[in-house]
């Protein structure tokens, strides 16, 4: 038995006559008939009671008719729902992201118009540092993440720049340095700096120490905090100055004073990667999405 053997019986036992059931199906009556005494054979049993004008259903064919255009319904519903799992509309993502990432605009909105376009994918939202995201990605239990730049090129990564994020200098309410506008980075050279250890601010830390060696100083670091939320705290308490993306002013703390770098700065960017060759079709939705946002964040601002 096929599933086409019950397509032609519903048929037949929806018009009750093979004429115009086989005109429906698109077939000629002849091919229809011996479909269904195929299936009736098959089954040891008659279907349809043969009458002057079309057809009737026998007592065992009204039993199997209901219970054929059930089949036939789940077989649609499971083509339909496997369709949209290949279209990326249903499913689950895991999104990894840094502490800060949600502080900046562009990733809440494209995590929301992601839920907006496939209400169907289950979103799952994990917070960490950048290695350990990328750790998580590569060993499957992230499908995709926001991060910082890594350390050097990750093998089996794929990685989408998205945007490249002003760095300001995050200073104690009333620092002496607070009264100018901006400051630059030799500005800084004899202050106690607050930063995140290398190996969690992976490239975003060599950014700003490359950045303050080019001014002629390297940080003197006597604070370290995993989480960039930690450090601009640790700034308020007035245990040192730090270099942070400028996204972290959507933190309400009091006791901080946020200020410009001017000439040379570091830049903080945020990235999305994902294993490479990864060809699930969420992941995919998620990246296209991305790159739609940027897109149009360029045209916005190229319109001012």
């Amino acid at each position: 038995m096929e599933l086409r053997h019950l397509r032609y019986f519903v048929a037949v036992a929806e018009e009750l006559h093979f004429t115009r059931a086989a005109a429906r199906l698109g077939i000629g009556q002849p091919p229809l008939s011996q479909q269904i005494q195929q299936l009736e054979q098959e089954l040891g049993l008659p279907l349809f009671r043969r009458l002057p004008r079309g057809v009737a259903l026998t007592e065992a064919g009204q039993s199997f008719f209901g219970d054929a255009r059930a089949i036939l319904a789940n077989v649609d519903r499971a083509s339909a729902q496997a369709r949209r799992v290949a279209r990326g509309e249903q499913g689950r993502l895991r999104v990894g992201m840094i502490n800060s990432a949600p502080f900046h605009p562009f990733v809440p909105r494209v995590i929301r118009e992601f839920g907006q376009r496939y209400p169907e994918v289950a979103l799952a939202i994990d917070e960490n540092s950048t290695p350990a995201l990328a750790t998580a990605v590569l060993d499957n239990t992230a499908d995709i993440a926001f991060v910082r730049p890594l350390l050097g090129d990750c093998e089996g990564l794929t990685t989408e720049p998205l945007f490249d994020e002003e760095v300001l200098v995050a200073l104690p309410q009333g620092h002496p340095l607070a009264r100018f506008r901006t400051l630059s980075l030799w500005a800084l050279a004899s202050e106690n700096f607050v930063l995140f250890p290398r190996l969690v601010g992976s490239g975003l830390y060599d950014e700003i120490i490359a950045a303050c060696q080019r001014s002629g100083f390297s940080p003197r670091v006597t604070q370290e905090a995993s989480q960039v939320t930690s450090i601009v705290n640790l700034v308020a308490a007035g245990l040192g100055v730090s270099l942070v993306p400028a996204s972290m002013q959507q933190i309400s703390t009091d006791g901080v004073t946020y200020r410009a770098i001017a000439g040379d700065a570091p830049s903080a960017r945020m990235s999305l990667v994902y294993r490479e060759g990864d060809d699930s079709p969420t992941v995919a939705n998620m990246v296209a999405l991305a790159r739609e946002r940027v897109a149009r964040e360029k045209v916005r601002k190229a319109r001012g």
